[in-house]
């Protein structure tokens, strides 16, 4: 391989690993955000981060995918970088546990409506009021509670 091949290689290399590193720092700041707007029942902004969460989710895939590509190219390159690939994925580590974090509480909220949804048609202390797609379970439709 010539000489400018490789260097254009090594700085390629070098940039993907930057950009990575800048995708999870933003990504972990769209997961304080979105834990943020959990705590604060922001709609909007949820949505808002749960958007720039999976755009950056695929940015990061389309990184690693160029990174595992250069890295064959230069393995000894890829073995120098090591350093800055663990840092990758100890922050990586750190926004999954920051995911798993905000997936408990919409959990915990999403169990929070069932219950109240149960009460208020009568069906406390029954199954789900809603299937695994999200469709509303025919039998536990609401039901006239008293009429006047």
């Amino acid at each position: 391989m010539n000489i400018q091949l490789q260097h254009e290689l090594n700085d390629a290399l070098t940039a993907v690993l930057g950009d990575m590193q800048q995708a999870v720092d933003q990504l972990v700041r769209v997961l304080e955000a979105e834990r943020a707007a959990l705590d604060t029942a922001n709609n909007e902004a949820l949505d808002h981060a749960g958007a720039r969460k999976q755009a950056l989710m695929q940015r990061l895939e389309q990184l690693d995918a160029e990174r595992q590509l250069l890295s064959r190219e230069q393995p000894a390159l890829a073995d120098a970088l090591e350093p800055v690939w663990a840092r990758i994925v100890q922050s990586l580590r750190h926004s999954h546990l920051l995911n798993q974090r905000n997936g408990s509480a919409v959990n915990q909220r999403l169990s929070q409506v069932r219950q109240a949804l149960a009460v208020l048609t009568g069906h406390a202390g029954e199954s789900e009021l809603y299937g695994r797609s999200g469709e509303l379970h025919a039998s536990l439709r609401s039901q006239v509670l008293a009429a006047a």
